[in-house]
């Protein structure tokens, strides 16, 4: 909390300016700069980093609290630097001996900089950094006389961060779920779901984990290193004595357990990232198939019809008039079939037996409920299947109609879609002749739309 005495007031400003973007991309160019920096950074030397941003992207610059009219007439590169040097995220260092000024990042500036970086960037994930660090600092505990207490301090910090950055991991998986409601098309689903979850869970964080340079190949080591430290009582009194802090065995002892019940709440995390992310797929293919099948399927027609009686202003009306229009004669809907039957005895069993009758021919219906050929095809692809075909208006099956499987599905999707209530074309001839082209055989339906008749 040092760092917070020395912020100034009118530092938090940035947040509440209405050029907050353009300050934190020019803080981070100068960062950038900063960074390969051997001294200082000059004032020259800033401003020209700043004219070549502005140049590439050619913002505007509103006016701002803490400018005058004044300011406004300066370039935009003079005009952000000096800002960021009254509001106390720059600060400027007069060297006398060269007559120069040179502009330096505090460090509570510093602080917010790289948080903004990690904001901005698309860098690898911070876990597998920390589990190398605590394989690492445990290496030289067990092998490096030389080593203190205060690594052992630093092993246990990063294996704080490590829990840390695995909670907040598991805690963001939420919000695809909620993006699974708002997608209201197949195609926008799938994207949302490939280039959302799967690039940036899967392939940045979760992938992390479960490869073969992954979490559990350290931890092992990691948990047999501190079950013979623990036991090592002179190693333990050894490290006390290097201590300046008068640290006991005792406390090398405890701080070594908390090392190891970091590494089981890291196991309990990765547990329920593996639980959330089978829950994400399942409900990802769940919405998948119902916004794909959602006119086909009962259970979507139940709730399309469900959410149309949330949103009308009279649900009574709107109940009574979908239910005259409801057809109830499937035996999908009705049936004398109960919940539960008491199960019989083996005799009676076998004296309920029948023989195994002939397979009969299926009809058109059973077919596509066995193979879910409406799966394949959409309305729209069997509509312009028919519209295609037509000439003036009609469409005649004959006997050089079908060649392939595919389109011997498509007639008899396009019959099956004729005979529904809201399709836009019907069968004019009830009652046709069957046709045999060699290879298939079916009937020579004539197809007109519903409006011509």
């Amino acid at each position: 909390m040092i760092l917070m005495n020395e912020i100034p007031d009118r530092f938090w400003g940035l947040f509440r300016s209405i050029n907050r973007s353009t300050y934190i991309e020019a803080l981070l160019r100068i960062n950038e700069e900063y960074e390969y920096s051997n001294y200082f950074l000059s004032r020259e030397v800033c401003l020209q980093v700043l004219e070549e941003y502005f140049v590439q992207k050619r913002l505007v610059i509103w006016q701002d609290e803490l400018e005058d009219e004044a300011d406004e007439l300066l370039p935009p590169a003079s005009r952000v630097l000096n800002w960021l040097l009254r509001a106390g995220w720059l600060r400027k260092v007069d060297d006398y001996a060269s007559m120069t000024v040179n502009i330096v990042i505090p460090d509570y500036a510093a602080v917010m900089i790289e948080a903004f970086f990690k904001l901005s960037s698309d860098e690898e994930d911070e876990t597998q950094i920390y589990i190398q660090n605590i394989y690492a600092i445990l290496f030289s505990l067990k092998h490096d006389p030389r080593a203190g207490i205060s690594l052992l301090n630093t092993a246990y910090v990063n294996t704080k961060r490590l829990n840390k950055s695995l909670q907040d991991m598991l805690h963001n998986m939420d919000k695809f779920f909620a993006s699974l409601l708002e997608q209201k098309a197949y195609g926008e689903l799938l994207k949302e779901h490939l280039e959302g979850y799967v690039e940036e869970i899967v392939k940045k964080k979760y992938h992390i984990l479960k490869t073969s340079d992954n979490f559990y190949l350290y931890k092992n080591d990691i948990k047999r290193w501190i079950g013979s430290l623990r036991d090592d009582i002179g190693w333990m009194e050894e490290m006390s004595r290097r201590s300046a802090n008068r640290v006991t065995a005792a406390d090398v002892a405890e701080k070594l357990d908390q090392i190891e019940r970091g590494f089981d709440h890291i196991e309990h995390r990765i547990s329920n990232m593996d639980k959330e992310h089978s829950r994400y797929i399942r409900a990802t293919v769940t919405r998948l198939n119902y916004l794909l099948n959602q006119e086909d399927n009962m259970k979507g027609l139940v709730i399309r019809l469900l959410n149309h009686l949330s949103l009308v202003d009279d649900p009574e009306e709107a109940i009574e008039k979908a239910g005259n229009c409801m057809n109830l004669s499937q035996m999908a809907i009705l049936s004398d079939k109960s919940i539960y039957k008491k199960r019989k005895s083996r005799t009676e069993f076998k004296e309920t037996l029948v023989p195994d009758e002939e397979p009969t021919e299926l009809t058109a219906e059973e077919i596509l409920n066995l193979n879910r050929v409406k799966n394949r095809y959409s309305r729209k692809e069997i509509e312009s299947y028919i519209e295609s075909r037509m000439v003036d208006g009609r469409m005649e099956v004959r006997e050089d109609t079908i060649r392939t499987p595919e389109e011997f599905e498509k007639l008899i999707l396009a019959y099956d879609y004729s005979i529904r209530r809201k399709s836009l074309y019907k069968v004019e001839d009830m009652d046709p002749e069957l046709v045999d082209n060699g290879k298939y055989r079916y009937p020579r339906l004539v197809f007109v739309r519903r409006n011509e008749v």
